[in-house]
């Protein structure tokens, strides 16, 4: 059965976050692209789906979903999704994974984003996931995605030749807000706080990576903190 719906090469999942940010600016570059939110049942789904819908008019989108996983607060077991395990502040020199992580999400989220790039007739799957300077999640490492794009061949028609594609993968974090900045990015619309909506709470592990990555690129992150700290000099 042939593929069926508009014309877009990749469909990327946009979370609202800083790196999906940059990395949907990146899919765009390459081609007509269908941007696909996930809400999982986390603390800030709704701050996260607001900064979904901005960058869409932002990078005027024609094609886009919003699907709901809420089965993942019913099955628990993470920080972002029980609101009976408490989110600690980040600790940088905490080791093994943190108590955020949500069990074989982004999985999930390959799984029906894959499904949708069948239909549409998309080449391509772009994610925002990093791994040197990630919150050490087992699924954002390179090894996985190369493991899932194995079970995409396996598991798609072999015409669809559809690849997950992890263009921020290897790079810091300081290295990607650089790039969304050459690239344009709209970092003011995005959100990355695990626990606040209105200001970033400032003392997650989500809060901490994007700060000290705005810090070391030498520029000022442009969303508001509930504890600001002095703006980054440029003298």
């Amino acid at each position: 059965m042939p593929p069926t719906g508009p014309s877009v090469s990749s469909v990327c999942l946009l979370s609202g976050g800083m790196d999906s940010c940059v990395t949907a600016a990146i899919a765009l570059r390459q081609g007509p692209a269908a941007f696909l939110h996930i809400s999982y049942g986390q603390r800030t789904w709704e701050r996260e789906r607001r900064a979904f819908r901005e960058m869409s008019d932002y990078y005027r989108v024609g094609l886009s979903k919003e699907v709901s996983f809420d089965f993942l607060r019913e099955i628990g077991g993470s920080a972002l999704t029980d609101p009976s395990i408490p989110l600690p502040e980040a600790d940088p020199g905490r080791e093994g994974i943190p108590v955020s992580y949500v069990p074989f999400r982004n999985a999930l989220f390959l799984a029906l984003a894959v499904s949708w790039a069948e239909v549409l007739g998309a080449e391509s799957v772009f994610i925002g996931a990093v791994e040197q300077d990630s919150s050490g999640y087992p699924d954002c490492r390179q090894t996985f995605y190369d493991a899932y794009n194995r079970v995409i061949r396996e598991g798609t028609r072999p015409e669809s030749r559809i690849s997950v594609v992890t263009p921020l993968i290897a790079m810091k974090k300081s290295e990607i807000v650089k790039l969304g900045q050459k690239l344009g990015a709209p970092f003011s619309l995005s959100w990355s706080c695990y626990q606040a909506a209105e200001k970033a709470c400032g003392r997650c592990d989500s809060c901490l990576l994007r700060r000290t990555a705005f810090r070391q690129a030498g520029c000022e992150d442009p969303i508001p903190y509930d504890d600001p700290v002095p703006p980054v000099s440029h003298g």
